[in-house]
């Protein structure tokens, strides 16, 4: 079983000097997912190397056994440092593929054209798919077969806008998936705020926010148990 993480390389959010990236929480917390049954994980980003993590998830309160772990594991902190460029990944080697969230994928991943092939390869292939709380932002410009939205007609969630409003990054962020979604066509779901919650459709998982990252990823661990 071999399973592709995809993070984000893009660090700044917007034009408010802060930095941004990957959420830690979203990557540790679905890499043990899948390492403990078995995985063997491969990283990639835009850029390669190490990318970016948000200094908010590093935070002490943003910590949990996951995260603990990664921190003090070598092999995983050595995939994330050297993370393969995105643009020379092959989907067709993986059996599922993983994206984490943090606001970092709004800038970059929603509009990366190896990404968004990527995405389109892996649903014509039937693979599982999985996406959690900013990353679902990448599916927002890939489209189906028949080149309707990816979106259009499916199940789908990601980091709803009272969640957006909640951090107070309304106004910073480029994109809102929840409108997005809705503007494609997409049956957009969502959960009270910062309560666990994810969607599948088809092969294609999305979960809503941090606290949904290991439901989002056991549900691409149960479409692979059902090839």
């Amino acid at each position: 079983m071999k399973i592709l993480i995809v993070l984000t390389s893009h660090q700044d959010l917007g034009n408010t000097g802060i930095k941004t990236g990957l959420w830690y929480e979203e990557l540790a917390v679905p890499y043990y997912v899948f390492k403990d049954a078995g995985a063997d994980i491969t990283m990639a980003s835009p850029a390669g190397g190490l990318p970016p993590v948000d200094p908010k998830s590093e935070e002490p309160d943003a910590q949990n056994a996951a995260t603990e772990r990664f921190t003090n594991d070598p092999e995983a902190t050595e995939k994330l440092a050297h993370t393969v460029r995105l643009d020379s990944v092959d989907g067709a080697d993986f059996d599922a593929i993983f994206y984490p969230g943090g606001h970092g994928p709004l800038w970059d991943l929603v509009n990366d054209p190896n990404s968004i092939a990527l995405i389109e390869a892996t649903v014509q292939a039937e693979k599982p798919l999985g996406m959690v709380c900013h990353a679902p932002s990448a599916l927002i410009n890939a489209k189906a077969a028949d080149g309707r939205p990816l979106v259009a007609g499916r199940k789908v969630t990601g980091f709803s806008n009272s969640e957006e409003q909640a951090v107070g990054l309304a106004d910073v962020v480029p994109v809102s998936i929840e409108n997005a979604f809705i503007e494609e066509g997409g049956s957009y779901e969502k959960a009270p705020n910062w309560q666990p919650f994810a969607v599948t459709d088809g092969k294609l998982v999305t979960g809503q926010n941090p606290a949904s990252s290991a439901l989002a990823a056991q549900a691409v661990l149960d479409l692979l148990a059902k090839q």
